[in-house]
């Protein structure tokens, strides 16, 4: 589609970051793109480091995929912020711009892109949505969810004490929120109310509770190994809709390569390598 402009640079940034899927999706795109001159890497790198990291890049770098731990770190180094990321309070990605550095969230367009393509989700007025545990991706995960019309969210967790970013991201973007203690929840009552749920947690924290949360219409499973997971065998066995965290994986590294190239993503070629890198492990979709 587009003809090489010369050698550019982009990566990935994390800790671990070895067995990071992000190389196949990106060089898939550059391959797609005619880009003939672009490479993508893996950088080993901790949430202390990245500042020292990314002051040191050339200006041949178009940009950078941010994984854990180093996502807030991110999102403080950079000169400009998008609205997403800082409602998230992280970035997933850092672009070249004059005198700096963009953030941006991804994660968000992940969400939304497994949600709509893999759960076929379409929101209804009043829909409320749970997720399960209250890390980063739980984070991205009720931004994505406001973006997408749903206005009310739980959060059930371990102890609520320690689900404030989450709370806050919710927060920022309008949410009516509610946290709930886990040990204390009735899940086939909370499933009954739910149009939409994203779980975020071990599967093994999830199996004594798969009855009922299967019985929710729409589930994002981000746990894609091992596969299936409880939750997703359960779902299945139900005929229900179900997004994986691969289709995350997927959905967010669009707007990546296009902060990266300039181009519009060529989906259907990252798509097919991700599904050839995975091996067909579960199905990814496109909306």
């Amino acid at each position: 589609m587009s003809s090489d402009a010369g050698a550019r640079k982009a990566a990935v940034l994390g800790r671990p970051v070895a067995h990071s899927l992000s190389p196949v999706l990106h060089d898939a795109a550059f391959r797609a793109l005619g880009l003939t001159g672009w490479t993508y890497e893996r950088i080993e790198t901790g949430a202390e480091e990245l500042p020292a990291l990314v002051d040191g890049l050339g200006p041949e770098w178009a940009g950078l995929s941010v994984t854990m731990p180093g996502k807030r770190a991110a999102l403080e180094h950079a000169t400009e912020v998008t609205d997403r990321a800082a409602a998230v309070g992280a970035a997933n990605t850092l672009v070249r711009v004059p005198g700096g550095w963009l953030a941006d969230c991804t994660d968000v367009d992940g969400v939304t892109g497994a949600l709509r393509a893999g759960g076929g989700y379409t929101p209804s007025p009043g829909d409320r949505a749970v997720v399960l545990g209250a890390g980063g991706t739980a984070a991205a995960a009720v931004v994505g969810l406001a973006a997408l019309g749903v206005t009310a969210v739980t959060l059930v967790v371990r102890e609520p004490a320690r689900a404030g970013e989450t709370l806050g991201a919710a927060e920022r973007t309008g949410l009516d929120v509610e946290v709930q203690r886990w040990s204390e929840v009735d899940f086939t009552a909370l499933a009954a109310r739910t149009a939409v749920l994203v779980s975020t947690v071990p599967p093994e924290a999830v199996r004594p509770h798969v009855p009922a949360l299967a019985a929710v219409p729409c589930v994002l499973d981000v746990i894609y190994h091992p596969w299936p997971t409880p939750l997703a065998e359960a779902v299945d066995a139900r005929g229900g809709r179900l997004a994986t965290g691969l289709d995350m994986l997927l959905h967010q590294a669009f707007g990546q390569s296009e902060h990266f190239t300039g181009c519009p993503a060529p989906r259907a070629e990252m798509r097919d390598a991700l599904r050839a890198a995975t091996g067909g492990l579960v199905p990814l979709h496109l909306v």
